[in-house]
């Protein structure tokens, strides 16, 4: 979601150690500390499908959310910059098309030149300027086209958020549902170049919690995203997967990743072999009297700030379990 949106205000979060294939430990990792996860709010990576160029959102106290880039050289993240498609609006939510031939993102930019910004409305309240549309942008040559705005359909309100795209290029989103004003997550497939009418995705609750963010394979196998439904009081993220055209029941990721806290905007990696996702969690300082802890805390001070930073985590045990029946 968006920073704008103030669902950010919940986050304090974990690190506890998985394991891997082979039983050894294996810790989340911050995504490029102080230089994509900085010291203002960062989310929402989008990968080129080679893994070097990376597209995500940055907000904070005197920064409206703009969509930045950042390109992987010599083994280092670049510093970002304005990606050509955004710096006007509050831009969020940066989903890459794994053909890397397109980009979907949410805006809060007018329906029509000249118009106003769009205003959110969920769980009973108005979000002045905290509205968004999905709006795709083109891949052209090297650089980008002109950002255009998806059909009414799928823009149904002004208030849809969280595109992921699959493979043949059905996509998944975020937008509020009736009377409780909670987001559900819906499924809109792409034929012949049109999208169609979205469904409800079928394990998506929008009843008294709401489902957000999600993050789906390629090839739709397996989907992850957040939900506050019990006994979760936070956030949590949930792994689903799919067997032919149906979808089974959500699986929170447990006690490994999800502690007491939240956690938001789930993406994949290229090969979908990792989840990255934003919290505001800071690891616990150790004794700040030791020379190590002090030269710990110079190095992190940079982006352990409290704000969202964006942290990843193999998803192979999941993946594995699965494969094993």
């Amino acid at each position: 979601m968006s920073y704008m949106i103030n669902r950010y205000l919940f986050v304090v979060f974990f690190v506890s150690a998985l394991m891997d294939a082979a039983g050894q430990p294996v810790k989340p990792e911050l995504f490029a500390p102080g230089i994509i996860s900085g010291a203002v709010h960062d989310a929402a990576p989008a990968f080129s499908p080679d893994g070097k160029t990376v597209y995500f959102h940055r907000s904070g106290p005197a920064l409206s959310a703009v969509i930045l880039v950042s390109r992987l050289r010599n083994g280092v993240w670049s510093a970002p910059d304005i990606a050509s498609f955004s710096g006007s609006w509050q831009d969020i939510e940066p989903a890459m098309a794994p053909d890397g031939s397109y980009l979907i993102f949410s805006s809060n930019r007018p329906v029509v030149p000249g118009g106003k910004r769009l205003d959110g409305v969920w769980n009973g309240k108005v979000w002045p300027t905290g509205g968004g549309n999905l709006w795709r942008v083109d891949r052209k040559g090297e650089g980008w086209g002109e950002p255009y705005r998806l059909p009414d359909m799928i823009n149904r309100d002004a208030s849809v958020f969280s595109p992921a795209i699959t493979g043949d290029g059905t996509l998944y989103f975020m937008r509020p549902v009736g009377d409780s004003g909670k987001f559900h997550l819906y499924r809109s497939a792409y034929r012949d170049g049109s999208y169609e009418q979205p469904v409800a995705a079928p394990f998506s609750s929008a009843d008294t919690v709401g489902d957000v963010d999600p993050a789906v394979a390629p090839d739709e196998s397996f989907l992850v995203f957040s939900s506050r439904r019990p006994p979760a009081t936070q956030n949590e993220l949930f792994i689903v997967f799919r067997n032919g055209a149906v979808w089974g029941v959500p699986r929170s990721l447990g006690v490994e990743v999800n502690r007491s806290v939240g956690n938001i905007e789930a993406r994949l990696s290229p090969d979908h072999r990792r989840l990255y996702f934003s919290s505001t969690w800071v690891p616990k300082t150790d004794d700040p009297g030791e020379a190590g802890s002090k030269r710990r805390a110079m190095a992190c001070s940079e982006w352990e700030t409290g704000m969202l930073n964006i942290w990843w985590v193999p998803l192979d045990k999941w993946l594995e379990e699965r494969e094993k029946g």
